[in-house]
């Protein structure tokens, strides 16, 4: 019983005051539900292919009836969604730190090493790159947002790196940003078909030349466009 009500003698003050019957900042039954729900996806996307996935296997996942879960998101592409948004938060979130205390490199570098043990997620992302690169998907901007607000999180930390002298001044965070995202996607796309690869390993050998190359004044590159 979280609270309980005392009756007042008749000459006490008329006046009241009423306890909710659930603690403030706790959440409700419906958000409880809603979680439990992308809680589920989450573990029907680690064990299927994201093309398999349905309300049919996330509602055996959550032991709830399918219309449940249907009425909880009645669009598939909303579970999805926030299946994304909570699984890289949980991700996430805990190394954001990295990036103020030891610079970009090392936030990914975290991020790498944590999908390397936990692989599942990496491959929903991926999956949903062919969502978000659909013309008049309606899913498409959306995902389109998300990408963006990483490349600035990259865009900004790397910033900052340059100027706390992390990074040399001769790269420019918005091409810096673009190449580490390469590398940083790169790498682990080519890991999740290459099962003998070292991601982590090949993610510190990579940004050891990458960084090389940052040392350095940019100079254009003069193709030669007829031996191309």
């Amino acid at each position: 019983m979280i609270h309980e009500t005392h009756p007042e003698s008749s000459d006490a003050p008329t006046a009241t005051t009423t306890t909710p019957a659930t603690p403030f900042g706790a959440p409700s039954a419906a958000v409880e539900r809603r979680i439990a729900i992308v809680e589920a996806a989450m573990r029907v996307f680690t064990e299927h292919a994201f093309h398999e996935a349905s309300f049919e296997l996330v509602a055996r996942a959550a032991d709830l009836p399918v219309k449940t879960v249907s009425d909880e998101f009645t669009h598939w592409n909303g579970l999805v969604l926030a299946t994304v948004d909570l699984w890289v938060g949980r991700r996430t979130r805990p190394l954001l730190p990295l990036a103020r205390t030891h610079g970009t490199i090392a936030l990914l570098r975290a991020i790498v090493a944590a999908n390397a043990a936990e692989p599942a997620l990496m491959r929903l992302l991926s999956a949903t790159v062919n969502v978000a690169a659909t013309p008049g998907h309606p899913l498409a901007p959306l995902l389109h947002d998300q990408w963006q607000q990483f490349y600035r999180l990259i865009h900004s930390s790397l910033a900052q790196d340059v100027e706390l002298g992390r990074e040399p001044d001769t790269m420019q965070p918005a091409r810096g940003a673009e190449q580490l995202i390469a590398l940083y996607e790169g790498l682990q796309l080519q890991s999740m078909v290459r099962r003998d690869m070292d991601v982590v390993e090949s993610f510190d050998r990579a940004i050891t030349r990458l960084r090389a190359g940052w040392g350095s004044v940019y100079v254009p590159p003069s193709w030669d466009l007829e031996l191309v």
